[in-house]
């Protein structure tokens, strides 16, 4: 069910950069694509936690998939159209997916206890590794295809983006039963007397409120922020070097594979030695791959391949941790709501970062970038350590 958004992750990513390139002439603005989906995907997150809030987890998240596959068309036709100011719209519309991708893990959590909720989501999160890594290496042969049907070559991979939004919205709508909040919700209720009869119960997760929210959302902003400002502009840079599609996408892919493949084990870490632990070795890790995306030769494919997995596996242990201590701070009552807007920070720090990252690479240059953003995720540990010294 899930794999089947990484195409359209890897295709933001991948070749959403080079069409905004192409068009506009120009690699100030290639950020832009991943700014503007990340933008898009902030208003979708508030809209699929309200409806999964107000109906289950199965209509919000097939609304979320159908919202982007309906941005993958548009991307489409602007390819084909030539135009850049459709293609902005359509990037936007089509963010949809990606917060649909990010709500999806919560559904992992919803029936998990306490102490398996980070081993629940990663779960969730491993189910991409098959798209993740795919994905991206499609880019080619998808290009191919699209030259068959007149359409231009950087959006074949929208193609495959599109149909696979499309199938994961039926899929669901189809075959997701029970609902996991709504079952959840049931059996919560079904405690609720006793809990009332057991005051000692009903206050034993009490007063973590307020202090938890901001960490969980402080770590995952942090990750996003760092990981899609490098993220976005490798393709770039690599580009600009004269690799080829399929050499970014295979750079991209290892990339994305490192996200959510090591999701088994940072699960069960984030379990095992608690949520702030893991969050600490996300910003130690995300500052190495600055440091090795920084230093890698342009001519590299190798050592740039090596940066983007120490990126990608930084932002994995800042999700897992930061969604486990989200799940364990709000309540039945309230939660996929929260969690909506919690998403809509972190799509507002990837926008940030996607748009900051292009502005920032024609100002300076790549290694620049990375380690400033390196730099940025080492520098608010800090912040993040006081936030959980104050809950």
């Amino acid at each position: 069910m899930i794999s089947s958004d990484l195409p359209g992750l890897a295709a933001g990513v991948t070749v959403g950069a080079l069409l905004a390139e192409d068009m506009l002439g120009t690699t100030s603005l290639a950020g832009l694509p991943s700014a503007l989906f990340t933008a898009g995907s902030a208003l979708a997150a508030v809209t699929v936690g309200r409806i999964s809030q107000a109906r289950g987890r199965r209509p919000g998240l097939a609304t979320g998939y159908l919202t982007g596959a309906i941005g993958s068309a548009g991307v489409i036709t602007a390819a084909v159209l030539d135009n850049p100011v459709l293609l902005f719209i359509a990037l936007f519309v089509y963010g949809a997916g990606t917060a649909t991708n990010l709500q999806a893990r919560y559904a992992g959590a919803d029936l998990s206890p306490a102490g398996h909720r980070a081993r629940a989501v990663s779960t969730v999160l491993v189910a991409t590794t098959l798209g993740g890594v795919a994905g991206p290496n499609l880019a080619a042969p998808a290009g191919t295809l699209a030259e068959q049907l007149g359409i231009p070559h950087l959006a074949g991979l929208f193609m495959v983006s599109g149909a696979a939004y499309a199938l994961a919205a039926l899929v669901l709508a189809l075959w997701l039963r029970p609902d996991p909040l709504l079952l959840a919700r049931t059996i919560a209720q079904a405690k609720a007397a006793d809990a009332a009869a057991n005051p000692a119960v009903a206050e034993a997760g009490a007063g973590q409120g307020r202090g938890g929210v901001v960490l969980g959302a402080l770590v995952m902003v942090l990750t996003q922020l760092v990981m899609v400002a490098i993220m976005t502009m490798t393709p770039v840079h690599m580009h600009d070097h004269g690799h080829s599609t399929a050499a970014s996408g295979l750079v991209i892919g290892i990339h994305i594979g490192a996200m959510y493949l090591p999701s088994p084990l940072t699960g069960w870490l984030v379990d095992r030695y608690g949520r702030m632990k893991i969050a600490i070795a996300s910003g130690i890790t995300l500052l190495a791959a600055g440091i090795f995306a920084a230093l890698a030769p342009g001519d590299s494919v190798g050592l740039l391949a090596l940066a983007l997995a120490l990126l990608g596996l930084g932002w994995n242990f800042g999700l897992v941790a930061g969604t486990a201590i989200i799940t364990d701070t709000v309540p039945l009552a309230t939660r996929a709501k929260t969690q909506g807007l919690v998403d809509v920070s972190i799509a507002i720090a990837g926008a940030t970062g996607g748009m900051a990252s292009g502005i920032m690479v024609a100002a300076t240059s790549y290694p620049a970038l990375a380690l400033t953003g390196g730099a940025l995720s080492f520098a608010l540990l800090p912040a993040i350590a006081a936030t959980a010294y104050r809950r």
